[in-house]
């Protein structure tokens, strides 16, 4: 690869996009994000992010693109035609269908344990009852690679998990085989997998290069994983709307609520709560949490147990889609409500870590997190309390992360050219 050849990363989020272009060093010359001018169901926000985007990349920069990979939300789910043009609106991945359990558990729990109420199986179950079976299903990731190909047949195996891909066996299980609405899926390939070239008329409308390959790429935490440079005894979080925790493994974990991707040639294991970053939202201003923060002293505990779910149901580390959040009492001091849901959102990812290490992997010894929530320095602390574990905080975007899937592929087509 020729040191003046870049790559591009689109990394679609629960609240908006965000892009970066890196060189072969993975040295970040170029981001730029927006927020949905929406919510996360408007497929037409994830366009409008997109093209707002890339359009504004700088020229010099641009020409010199040679792949894009595309991270997004895992689980959200978009019903459209067989040219890809959506039916209605996407189910976003917190969304879960308590009416399907039975029938999930019934068709697929001795292959697919793992599938419950709040998986991609269950907003399929709600897309095909609402518009019927003659149609294909889309996680977000990979209907915007579509997008950009105008070709939606294919699908990231990380993003279909939740669907019930099985990355081990590389097929999707057996009881599959009687799915009604079987053709909706996608032909999944693994990450990495170049998909094609840029569609001729995107390129031409974003004045991006026709020669521009797509690249199979991953989830948005997995991107994020990325993005960190991680060693393998260092464990990830990511605080962004949820929490979510991942480490490298040398195999895969069989346990309920845990997934396993295949990233960069490693086994990747981790969980994710309904939890997060998004509940501090619902009761403050991001200039608000800064400030109150402030006033926050970590050592000690604020004396209120709470459980700041930001709706019921949970998903890690328990699967439970009636769970519900208590969010009170609520003090009359604001500082000490928001030190309360701090130690009750620390409290939920100390047990995501302890889940793991009770399903066979080992502790980190340092968690890496990155993030809208790692900028926030009094959480920090708050959540070494609770954990017991250091963290250090990473302020690269995931974009930066998916953006290097596409990089390690003429990385490695160089050094086979060397040899």
């Amino acid at each position: 690869m020729e040191n003046n050849h870049l790559s591009l990363g689109i990394d679609l989020g629960s609240s908006g996009v965000r892009i970066a272009v890196i060189n072969h060093k993975r040295n970040l010359l170029h981001t730029s994000s927006m927020q949905y001018s929406r919510n996360l169901e408007e497929w037409e926000d994830w366009i409008e992010c997109c093209l707002r985007l890339l359009i504004d990349i700088p020229k010099d920069l641009k020409k010199k693109l040679i792949t894009c990979s595309i991270a997004g939300t895992s689980g959200t789910l978009l019903a459209c035609k067989d040219n890809g043009k959506p039916i209605g609106k996407a189910l976003p991945y917190y969304l879960s269908f308590p009416e399907y359990s039975k029938e999930i558990s019934e068709l697929f729990f001795k292959e697919c344990p793992g599938l419950s109420s709040s998986s991609s199986v269950a907003r399929a179950l709600r897309l095909t009852s609402m518009f019927g079976n003659e149609l294909i299903l889309r996680h977000q990731a990979d209907w915007i690679s579509g997008w950009l190909l105008n070709n939606w047949e294919y699908g990231e195996e990380g993003n279909n998990l939740r669907m019930g891909w099985d990355i081990s066996k590389n097929s999707w299980p057996k009881t599959f085989e009687n799915l009604r609405w079987k053709k909706s899926l996608p032909k999944i390939v693994p990450s990495g997998t170049i998909f094609g070239n840029i569609s001729t008329k995107i390129a031409t409308e974003l004045n991006l290069p026709k020669s521009l390959k797509i690249v199979a790429g991953t989830t948005d935490s997995n991107a994020a994983v990325l993005a960190t440079f991680s060693k393998d005894n260092e464990g990830i979080t990511i605080l962004g709307s949820t929490i979510v925790i991942k480490k490298f493994v040398t195999s895969p974990i069989e346990a309920k609520g845990i997934s396993n991707h295949k990233l960069s040639g490693k086994w990747l294991c981790g969980g994710a709560s309904n939890s997060g970053g998004s509940i501090l939202l619902k009761f403050f201003t991001k200039k608000e949490i800064e400030e109150l923060s402030q006033q926050i002293n970590p050592i000690y505990s604020s004396g209120i147990d709470l459980l700041p779910l930001s709706s019921t149901g949970e998903r890690f580390p328990i699967d439970d889609p009636d769970l519900k959040p208590k969010l009170g009492p609520r003090p009359v001091s604001d500082s000490l409500y928001l030190h309360a849901l701090l130690e009750g959102l620390a409290r939920i990812e100390a047990k995501c870590w302890q889940k793991l290490h009770g399903s066979g992997v080992e502790l980190p010894t340092k968690i890496i997190t990155i993030g809208g929530g790692a900028k926030n320095i009094i959480w920090k602390k708050i959540r070494e309390r609770e954990i017991g574990i250091p963290i250090k905080v990473c302020n690269r975007p995931p974009a930066m992360g998916v953006a290097s899937i596409g990089l390690n592929i003429f990385l490695q087509k160089q050094h086979i050219k060397s040899l």
